[in-house]
C-alpha cells in the first residue's frame, strides 16, 4: 500500500524507533526526505545518515538514531505541519516558533528546504514542512 503522505510516514518511522530504543531505521529515499534529515543531522536530532539500496534497488535512507548520555533519545516529537490535503504557507515575518526557539522548524522555500531561522534570515518564506523538538 502506497503511503499517502510519506513526509509523514518517514517522522512517524524515526519518532517511533526513537521511542522504542533502536540503533537505526530505514525508510524509502526522495528528494524531500534526503533534504530534510540534512537538516536533522546538521541541526543536532540525529547521529548520521547514508543513502543506500537495498536488494531490489530501492533506494533507502538509513537514519542512525541519536540518544543522550542518560540513553533518551534526542527527538522528543515531530509534528507535521503541511498534509496533502491542506498545505500550509507563511511569509518569513509570520513563521512560528517551535518551544520559544528550542526546537526546529522545517520550511520548503523557493531556495530550498531549510530550518526557519535560516529562511528569516534570507527573508523567504514557505511550505511550512514539520516541526522538531
Amino acid at each position: 500500500m502506497a503511503a499517502s503522505d510519506p513526509i509523514a510516514d518517514m517522522l512517524s518511522k524515526v519518532q517511533n524507533a526513537a521511542r522504542a530504543g533502536h540503533e537505526k531505521v530505514d525508510v524509502p529515499a526522495s528528494k524531500m526526505k534526503l533534504e530534510i534529515v540534512k537538516i536533522l543531522k546538521t541541526e543536532g536530532y540525529i547521529k548520521n545518515f547514508k543513502k543506500i539500496q537495498d536488494d531490489d534497488a530501492h533506494n533507502i535512507i538509513r537514519i542512525f538514531i541519536k540518544y543522550d548520555e542518560s540513553n533518551k533519545p534526542v527527538i522528543h516529537g515531530m509534528k507535521k505541519i503541511s498534509t496533502p490535503g491542506r498545505r500550509v504557507y507563511s511569509g518569513y515575518k509570520e513563521l512560528p516558533r517551535v518551544f520559544n526557539g528550542y526546537g526546529t522548524l522545517i520550511v520548503s522555500t523557493s531556495s530550498g528546504v531549510t530550518t526557519g531561522k535560516k529562511a528569516t534570515e534570507k527573508q523567504v518564506g514557505g511550505e511550512l514542512i514539520c516541526t522538531v523538538w
